[in-house]
C-alpha cells in the first residue's frame, strides 16, 4: 500500500506510542498501511473529522489501541466482538491489526465508512473482520458476542438500549470514554451494573481516558 505520501515524522511516532502501550513496534506498518487508506478516502468521502495524519496517530489509532490489554481474553477464548457505529473502522481496525485472531464485526450504517472499511479489511488482508452495514439495533445477531465496544457513539445507557441485545450471557460492554461517566453509570437501565472502570494513558494526548466495563447482573 501507497505510505509514501505520509509525513516522514509518522512511523516514529507511531512506533514510539505502540512501544509506550507495551505493542511490537512492527506493527507500525499495517497500522500506516491503514491510515494512509484513510487519509486518501477521506479526501472524497468526509470519513473523520480529523485531517491532520499526526492528529490521527493520537487521537485515532493510538486512542483505539489504548484498550489492548482488555481484548486478550476475547482472543484467548475465541470470543467475538462487536464494534458499534464503528465510523471508519475505530477501534476494531487497529484492535484486530495488533490481536491476530480477534474477531471483529464492524457495525456502521453509513454506506460510505461501510465501503470503505471493506476495501480496508480487504486490502489489510484482515480474514478475522468483517462488516455490519447496519443500524445497530437492527442487527439480528442476539447473543452472538462475548464483548460489544463504542468509542465515540452514545451514552452508555444508549448503548446498552441500541446493541445489549448482541451480547451473550457473561458479556461484556467495554465503553471507551473520557472522563469517568458518573452520571451515565446512574442512569443505567435495570439489569446491568459497572464491573470495573480503568484509566486508559494514550500516548501523545492530553486527556483522561477510561474504558468503563459494564455486564448484565
Amino acid at each position: 500500500m501507497n505510505t509514501a505520501t505520509l509525513p516522514p515524522d509518522l512511523r516514529p511516532l507511531l512506533e514510539s506510542g505502540l512501544a509506550t502501550l507495551g505493542l511490537d513496534r512492527s506493527f507500525a506498518t499495517p497500522l500506516l498501511d491503514y491510515l494512509a487508506l484513510l487519509l486518501r478516502w477521506n479526501k472524497t468521502y468526509n470519513l473523520t473529522a480529523v485531517r491532520d495524519p499526526r492528529e490521527m496517530v493520537s487521537k485515532h489509532l493510538l486512542d483505539s489501541l489504548a484498550m489492548h490489554p482488555y481484548v486478550d481474553g476475547l482472543v484467548a477464548s475465541g470470543g467475538a466482538l462487536a464494534d458499534l457505529g464503528t465510523g471508519a473502522g475505530l477501534p476494531g481496525i487497529p484492535l484486530a491489526i495488533v490481536k491476530p485472531g480477534l474477531r471483529v464485526t464492524l457495525v456502521e450504517s453509513n454506506g460510505k465508512k461501510a465501503r470503505f472499511m471493506r476495501e480496508a479489511v480487504r486490502q489489510l488482508g484482515l480474514k478475522d473482520v468483517r462488516v455490519a452495514e447496519s443500524r445497530i439495533e437492527a442487527l439480528d445477531e442476539p447473543g452472538a458476542y462475548a464483548a460489544i465496544t463504542a468509542r465515540a457513539l452514545a451514552t452508555i445507557p444508549l448503548i446498552l438500549e441500541l446493541g445489549g441485545h448482541l451480547l451473550a450471557d457473561g458479556g461484556q460492554l467495554l465503553a471507551m470514554k473520557g472522563v469517568h461517566p458518573v452520571e451515565e453509570l446512574d442512569a443505567m437501565p435495570a439489569g446491568w451494573t459497572l464491573r470495573t472502570s480503568h484509566p486508559l494513558r494514550v500516548p501523545g494526548l492530553d486527556a483522561e481516558r477510561h474504558l468503563v466495563v459494564v455486564t448484565r447482573n
